[in-house]
């Protein structure tokens, strides 16, 4: 391929988290080439949040849950299709098997090191190796390799009915909102209930905040939303449905986020949203929130002192946090939002870089 690009395929499928990061690469890439064609190749719950995304033209859909059809599916609809530029920011088989399936002469994809399940099968090209860095920085590696400026912006489009609805909802509460995610797909990556209900307490005696639950009704996060329910005495507000927008616009209406590492944790920080972020089990120097302040990040990964930043998951550090180290970093993040707010000028609440407000 010589010169710029005029189509571009970007292979991203999930999880949450993953394909937040994604959202300045797409466009990085449009800012780069404004004239090409991009193509987001991704699942259906990641879809439901980013879409509609101002850079990007078209999206692939593809659902996994069909099993076998859905590679088929895949196939059939995309025959005839010609990129000339494939970016696989992925490293699982299935995102491997998919950039196979699309014709381009070009596909990039992460080293050999970072891969797993033989997905170096399917690119023709690979990003050097590098030292384990943030993830978000992982994809910005793919934007130095094509020789693109990255443009951390992360451009959520809200609609008017969006707007709306959130207005209603904070209009509705007596104090400011304090986000609570309780739990993530990974069980290992939560905390105590018992833990969550004394914090929320002391949010709303000491810190004037009104906690709401956000996030999904999966059983098992409803069942740790029922035991901080029964076990605390702050007035909790349940805000969660099985809605990601609507979890969008809960994060970003929010004065502050609670969460441990999981997708909505990143929204939030996307979002600039000042997150108290919980990690014992993964490293929050490979997946803290990126555009946020580390000063908030309760961190009890188990780590030497000068060991470089890991992709490992260690279990155990999750159980480390305690409630005060909650409350400290809860304090600090009223006290630095209300320094902000006395110093800014008025501004559009929620605004983001690239994001109407």
């Amino acid at each position: 391929m010589s010169g710029a690009p005029r189509s571009i395929a970007m292979v991203l499928l999930s999880a949450i988290g993953d394909v937040v990061h994604g959202m300045p690469v797409a466009t990085s890439l449009k800012r780069a080439w404004p004239d090409a064609s991009l193509t987001w190749v991704i699942q259906p719950a990641a879809l439901r949040l980013v879409e509609p995304h101002p850079d990007v033209d078209d999206f692939l859909v593809f659902d996994r849950s069909r099993g076998v059809a859905a590679f088929l599916d895949f196939r059939r609809r995309t025959r005839g299709r010609r990129f000339d530029l494939v970016i696989d920011l992925q490293v699982y088989f299935k995102a491997g098997v998919l950039t196979g399936l699309l014709r381009s002469p070009r596909k990039l994809g992460f080293d050999r090191a970072r891969t797993r399940d033989l997905n170096t099968l399917f690119t023709t090209e690979r990003i050097p190796a590098r030292p384990t860095q943030h993830v978000q920085d992982q994809y910005f590696e793919f934007l130095h390799h094509l020789g693109v400026p990255p443009v951390p912006e992360w451009r959520f489009e809200l609609t008017e009915d969006e707007r709306a609805a959130q207005r209603e909802f904070f209009n509705g509460l007596d104090r400011p909102a304090l986000a609570v995610v309780l739990s993530a797909t990974d069980a290992r990556r939560g905390w105590p209930p018992r833990r969550y209900a004394r914090a929320l307490e002391a949010a709303e005696s000491d810190l004037g905040l009104r906690p709401v639950l956000v996030g999904s009704r999966h059983p098992r996060e409803t069942a740790v939303a029922e035991a901080v329910l029964a076990e605390s005495g702050a007035r909790i507000v349940d805000a969660r449905r099985d809605d990601i927008r609507r979890l969008a616009w809960l994060l970003e209406g929010s004065s502050v986020v609670l969460s441990p590492d999981t997708g909505p944790l990143h929204i939030a920080a996307a979002l600039d949203r000042p997150v108290v972020g919980l990690y014992g089990l993964t490293d929050p120097r490979v997946k803290g929130p990126y555009h946020g302040d580390p000063d908030l990040v309760v961190d009890r990964f188990p780590r030497a002192p000068d060991e470089p930043p890991t992709m490992e998951f260690r279990p155990g550090g999750m159980s480390r946090i305690q409630v005060r180290d909650v409350l400290e970093k809860l304090d600090l993040a009223v006290r630095r939002r209300l320094k902000t707010s006395l110093e800014a000028p008025p501004a559009a609440h929620g605004t983001v870089p690239g994001c109407p407000g």
